[in-house]
């Protein structure tokens, strides 16, 4: 089910008059004073200390887990958003950091495009939270697959975070510091105790939440929709992290991570102890969030839109207001090599994202000779056949469905010989086939949108107006980024 049928199906608040609504809300009475105190111990620009004093009027947030370099471009695209909507309401962008994220295969990887070759890093990263693990031991490697941009005084700042967090926090401040973005790792030592009475909340009623999702589940999955979240008889919504990260369940009036069994003054215990232990599952995270944060718009990606729709009863349960949500702007870089392959056969660059070879094929038609005549040809045989058919059918109205077969058929035949054709004529066109890889390459590395893979830095890096070209875009859409 598309987000927008989704949304106006379950009544979700969206667009800047729901925003603007949800300006005023309070946070925590420690929030600005704590997040002071992080941004200086990461030496944050003036300017993200400066909108610190948005607070005061409401947040606009977003986020992401801790990847190397900043992430794949969307963290960019969804800090740009979040940035764009915060300036237009003067409330403060804040980038949620998803440092209680132990998935670390969704961030040990680092792609780069570098001289035309798609280069890789994967580091073996232990399976903790990436506000757990020390960046000490991959620094070296770090630094050496990234060659000279490590001596870029951006990257050589990064590099100085104490975590895998603290390195992405780093990476943000360095490229979009100066705009206002304000960083968020909620497992920093200055934040993690702003939880602290959300923690003690949810073990009052450990199962309350997890009730609230499954209802909400079921009710999309009436609507037609397919819920992303579900939770299993006794599962809370809390993680604890002991020798590894593991879902608390509560049964007979007690908790249990699956290796031995808390009760709650124990769990309140750690919680008063070490804080950060104690984490939100992704059905409780935006609303811990929000109880923290005076939050009044969200911008998230299409998959994560699906999970946070089903959250409505959790913030119900929890009496704060779910806020304007927005989907984040979609972008495509266009280096100078590609932007000439494009415009040279005039080829939309997002209808090769989304068609790949075949929206290549398309647009090569239109400079391969000959060609045109040819589809001509085949559109006036069709024509031809369409014509036999009305009068075949004038004849014999019971002929009316074999004739229509057969035009579908000699459609389909005719369209796949033009297919075949182009292809043919590709495989031995040798600059066809250098633009279609380059193209590959560019737009859609490893089989993904270019979005998804490459990070936003690297553009940055190579192209001193990357940032200008994403500051001038839209703050919601599409764009399409030329550099160079």
């Amino acid at each position: 089910m598309e987000t927008q049928v989704l949304a106006h199906l379950l009544g979700l608040p969206q667009g800047e008059e729901a925003l603007k609504e949800r300006l005023g809300r309070e946070g925590h009475p420690r929030l600005s004073s704590a997040l002071a105190a992080y941004l200086k111990r990461l030496q944050a620009p003036r300017e993200a200390l400066a909108a610190l004093e948005g607070l005061g009027r409401g947040a606009v947030v977003t986020g992401q887990q801790a990847g190397l370099l900043g992430g794949p471009a969307l963290t960019f695209y969804k800090a740009h958003t979040a940035l764009g909507l915060a300036a237009r309401v003067g409330a403060a962008p804040v980038f949620w950091v998803a440092s209680q994220d132990h998935d670390v295969e969704e961030v040990r990887h680092l792609h780069l495009l570098v001289e035309e070759e798609v280069r890789s890093l994967s580091l073996p990263l232990p399976p903790l939270p990436a506000g757990r693990i020390p960046l000490a031991p991959y620094r070296q490697a770090v630094a050496e697959f990234l060659g000279p941009w490590s001596r870029d005084p951006r990257v050589a700042y990064a590099l100085e975070g104490e975590t895998l967090a603290e390195f992405f926090a780093r990476t943000l401040l360095a490229f979009l510091g100066e705009r206002g973005l304000i960083p968020f790792d909620p497992m920093a030592e200055e934040l993690a105790f702003l939880f602290q009475e959300a923690v003690e909340r949810e073990l009052e009623d450990p199962l309350a939440s997890a009730g609230a999702i499954n209802r909400e589940a079921e009710r999309i999955r009436a609507l037609g929709g397919k819920p992303p979240l579900k939770r299993k008889p006794g599962a809370t919504n809390l993680f604890l992290e002991t020798d590894q990260r593991r879902l608390l369940f509560y049964q007979e009036g007690a908790f249990t991570d699956g290796v031995r069994r808390y009760s709650k003054g124990e769990l309140l215990e750690i919680l008063r102890t070490d804080p950060s232990r104690l984490t939100p599952a992704a059905g409780l995270r935006p609303v811990f969030q929000d109880l923290v944060l005076p939050t009044a718009g969200f911008v998230v990606g299409p998959n994560e839109f699906r999970y946070v729709a089903e959250l409505s009863g959790v913030y119900a349960l929890y009496r704060i207001p779910m806020p304007a949500l927005f989907l984040r702007l979609g972008a495509l870089v266009l280096e100078p090599p590609i932007h000439r392959i494009v415009q040279g056969y005039r080829l939309d660059p997002w209808a090769f994202v989304e068609g790949g070879e075949d929206a290549f094929l398309e647009a090569v038609k239109g400079v391969l000779e000959g060609f045109g005549d040819l589809e001509a040809e085949l559109s006036h045989l069709l024509e031809g056949v369409e014509a036999l058919g009305q009068k075949a059918r004038a004849l014999e109205p019971t002929l009316e469905r074999p004739f229509r077969r057969f035009q579908a058929r000699l459609r389909g035949e005719g369209e796949r010989l033009l297919k075949k054709l182009l292809r043919a004529r590709m495989g031995r066109d040798a600059v066809l086939l250098h633009h279609l890889e380059r193209l590959r390459r560019h737009l859609l590395p490893r089989g993904l949108p270019q979005e998804r893979v490459y990070p936003f830095a690297m553009y940055a890096l190579r192209h001193p107006e990357a940032l200008q070209r994403l500051e001038e875009a839209p703050i919601l859409g599409r764009a399409t980024l030329v550099l160079g």
